[in-house]
């Protein structure tokens, strides 16, 4: 029987696998408490709904300040040294945020800046972090990487991260914030250990960064199957965040759940996302990518649809537990694929696209599902994602085939794998 240690981490990944995976799970328990812990912060100091959201909002405003560039730089530049200095960034604005609270001289403006700075740091690092991946393993172990560093994700910044963060605000404001300190600075030795990743090609040092992002962008443009995976991210994360954005409104008022209802609601999706981890290489090995993301799109479609009809609590909880299942698979297929198909050299511009595109559909979708569930009341977003999914879906049905059959696009395609001849299919 092989050990724990095979099982989350097989040695074919290699210990720079290894490095990598627990440093992302140790950053993301950092994380985790700071997603507790830094709204209960803000609510301590301020009553204003306005200084309240704009702590939510900041998490979302440097991806779309500085999401581009960070794509461009972690091309151009050592990522795994981009993620050492970000971290490090990191560390030092928690560390002042922490001497600002024990000494009492914290207040509303030097919090909301602090997650500013971190929110900033923050997208240079996710943006490089995620073009180490596809430099370590081969591309058929891309699925069970992208599986593990998922789950770490689920398990530390969704479950033990927040209730841990909570407790310690509890105890004293500054102590969720020591602990994160702490965990970013054992993320940042842990990502030190990695073998050094050199720069993925020779950037001209005089061209400006916008070059380098208007090149990607034309490469995008030019790459259909890429090109439409980002769309049909765009597009199902805008009618995914509309009712999700009022979705403690539509626990509390429409299905008279409660606070704690409202908690076991995303606890329960978290839970769905777990036991897909543990079935994700199973499936992988048995279906198809292209028969797994349409089941996956058409899970979302009937889920707001459900969402719509259903005003039973306990059926809400059922629904939102397959949605943390399918939406696991969804997220590390898609991941997966294009990590495959994008060269190297343009995993930091491509991804930094797609990330943008995240959050960007993020902020439109909880846009748009306030004002409807202003006007329609909290079961309107549901059905407004409904419609939106639905049409979006029948229009990527096809491509979807295309996107999965699609070759990698890459001057040395052996670099990537030594065992995949230039030219050869995607093994999915």
């Amino acid at each position: 029987m092989a050990s724990l240690g095979e099982m989350i981490a097989p040695a074919r990944l290699g210990r720079d696998f290894r490095w990598l995976l627990a440093s992302s799970w140790t950053s993301n328990i950092g994380d985790g408490i700071a997603l507790a812990a830094a709204p209960l912060l803000i609510a301590s100091m301020t009553s204003s709904p306005i200084l309240v959201a704009s702590g939510a909002i900041l998490q979302f405003l440097p991806w779309l300040l500085f999401g581009l560039h960070a794509g461009a730089i972690a091309d151009r530049l050592n990522r795994r040294m981009l993620v050492i200095a970000g971290n490090a960034l990191r560390g030092v604005v928690i560390l002042g945020l922490v001497i600002f609270l024990i000494t009492g001289t914290a207040n509303i403006a030097i919090v909301l800046a602090a997650a500013f700075i971190y929110g900033t740091a923050e997208v240079f690092v996710d943006t490089s972090a995620q073009t180490l991946l596809p430099m370590m393993v081969k591309s058929e172990d891309l699925g069970v990487g992208n599986t593990r560093l998922q789950a770490g994700y689920l398990v530390a910044n969704q479950f033990a991260g927040p209730p841990l963060g909570a407790f310690l605000f509890a105890i004293g404001s500054f102590w969720p914030f020591l602990l994160q300190v702490l965990c970013v600075l054992l993320a940042l030795t842990l990502i030190s250990r990695i073998t050094d990743t050199k720069p993925t090609r020779d950037p001209d040092k005089h061209q400006a960064v916008h070059t380098d992002i208007a090149e990607g962008l034309r490469w995008l443009g030019k790459n259909k199957p890429v090109r439409t995976l980002v769309i049909i991210i765009l597009t199902f994360n805008v009618t995914w965040a509309a009712p999700w954005g009022v979705l403690v409104l539509y626990a509390t008022e429409h299905l008279n759940m409660g606070a704690v209802g409202y908690g076991f609601l995303t606890s329960a999706a978290a839970i769905g996302g777990l036991l897909a981890s543990l079935s994700f290489g199973w499936l992988e090995k048995r279906f198809s990518f292209a028969l797994l993301m349409r089941i996956c799109l058409t899970c979302e479609v009937l889920m707001h649809l459900s969402f719509a009809l259903t005003t039973n609590g306990v059926v809400a909880l059922v629904i939102m537990f397959f949605f943390g299942v399918y939406a696991f698979l969804w997220g590390t297929i898609s991941t997966t694929v294009r990590q495959r198909l994008v060269p190297r050299e343009l995993q930091g511009r491509i991804a930094s696209v797609n990330m943008v595109g995240v959050f960007g559909g993020l902020v439109i979708g909880q846009a748009l599902g306030g004002v409807i569930a202003q006007v329609w009341g909290p079961t309107a977003p549901w059905w407004f994602a409904f419609a939106g999914a639905a049409i979006t879906l029948a229009l990527v049905w096809k491509p979807i085939s295309s996107i999965i059959a699609a070759r990698p696009v890459t001057d040395h395609p052996q670099d990537d794998d030594p065992n995949v001849a230039p030219g050869a299919p995607l093994a999915v």
